[in-house]
């Protein structure tokens, strides 16, 4: 079974807030994904709102709905996404921790130690059936603790396999994630994966980690729209999620 795809948006608010004004549009590029093949879509919203806005995440929410596709909600704690959230019924919320002054995540939830934070937020979304997913290293003495808290699903960080990948540490990264993976669901948890993901890295976990069931890609694929366009991008990352090899545009590394 090909993995799930959700398209995270948050790189074309991120242009659009560049002007101040309303293109690209979120919602524009939402429906494109979706036409050409995305399961679903993912926006985090940041506090500061430096690229998905409250706004964003209503109408997102609005056109997942009128799709019949799942919407997935990333971000940290705080009060006002959590409401939203709720308000929202969003299918999926992935909680994940937030360092002052970090450009994008880069480390999951410190467990069994941060546990009484985040069941907080899993019980409160569960009351609410909300699935829950919580941003996780690919350490596999943590998933039974993420178990333990509630949470529905993790999503494993794989910028460490993105980063190995074209190096001689590839087979060790994938391995980590594989074991942390069959980890997790040995535990009765859903497993989910995100981070650096692309073209070259994707079709490898898709063959080789069946237990991965959806993938939240944003910022590889959008810059890959602005070689190959958006509708062919996400076709090849559809194809990607198969498990099939598929030409990635040439980069400047």
């Amino acid at each position: 079974m090909a993995l799930h795809l959700s398209v995270n948006l948050n790189k074309v608010a991120l242009l659009r807030n560049s002007r101040g004004a309303k293109n690209p549009s979120p919602v524009l590029a939402g429906i494109a994904c979706l036409d050409a093949g995305a399961s679903g879509l993912t926006l985090h919203w940041r506090e500061d709102s430096r690229h998905a806005r409250r706004d964003d995440v209503r109408e997102l929410r609005a056109l997942c709905l009128s799709r019949g596709v799942e919407m997935n909600l990333e971000g940290d704690d705080r009060e006002e996404l959590l409401t939203l959230a709720e308000e929202l019924g969003v299918d999926q919320f992935t909680l994940v921790p937030v360092r002052p002054g970090e450009i994008t995540s880069d480390h999951g939830w410190d467990l069994p130690r941060e546990n009484a934070r985040v069941a907080k937020v899993t019980s409160r979304m569960k009351a609410r059936g909300i699935r829950t997913s919580i941003f996780m290293d690919a350490d596999t003495g943590s998933m039974r603790a993420a178990k333990d808290v509630g949470a529905d699903r993790v999503e494993l960080y794989t910028e460490p396999y993105a980063a190995a990948f074209p190096t001689e540490k590839r087979a060790m990264e994938l391995g980590r994630l594989k074991s942390a993976a069959e980890a997790a669901a040995a535990c009765g948890l859903g497993v989910n994966a995100g981070h650096d993901l692309d073209l070259h890295n994707l079709p490898t976990i898709a063959r080789e980690i069946p237990q991965i069931v959806e993938v939240s890609i944003g910022h590889a694929l959008i810059a890959d729209a602005l070689y190959l366009g958006l509708a062919e991008t996400v076709r090849r990352y559809v194809t990607a999620c198969a498990g099939g090899d598929v030409v990635a545009p040439r980069t400047h590394e």
